[in-house]
């Protein structure tokens, strides 16, 4: 995906309104997903300050919590879906650390997808880590679809 086709995704991806019960229905959806599809993902919701969703799935490893958690922190520091920080970041030939952001604590991976809602903003992260960059990506979207359509 290109820098322009996830611009373009992530405009039309705003919800009407997101709090807690709203989080524990997508983990849901994106749980039902990922089961359908025997895919070994975890699933992060979370705000900057908690975590108001997590599930770690058959065939999942510790490392995928690291690395949801480091896609999070990206797209959260960002604004916008990890994947388009990353794709832009190739596109000027910069990285992270140029923006002084560890390794430890970001990741330039796709599957982060910020929550936001109209009028408001960003006010969470849905992250899937377990799949190639660009699959994790799309899971979350799908899920993000999947409860805007109700």
């Amino acid at each position: 995906m290109d820098v322009a086709e996830l611009e373009a995704e992530f405009a039309t991806l705003d919800l009407p309104r997101f709090d807690e019960a709203t989080a524990l229905r997508l983990g849901q959806i994106l749980v039902d997903l990922a089961l359908a599809d025997h895919l070994p993902v975890v699933i992060d919701i979370r705000t900057a300050d908690r975590v108001l969703f997590h599930a770690g799935l058959p065939g999942s490893a510790p490392l995928n919590d690291l690395w949801a958690r480091r896609k999070s922190n990206t797209a959260l520091m960002f604004q916008l879906p990890s994947l388009l920080v990353a794709a832009r970041n190739r596109a000027k030939n910069e990285a992270l650390d140029k923006h002084g952001l560890p390794g430890a604590d970001y990741a330039e991976s796709g599957g982060a997808v910020p929550v936001r809602v109209t009028g408001v903003g960003v006010v969470a992260v849905a992250t899937v880590s377990g799949l190639p960059q660009v699959e994790d990506h799309r899971l979350v979207v799908r899920g993000l679809r999947a409860l805007a359509a109700g």
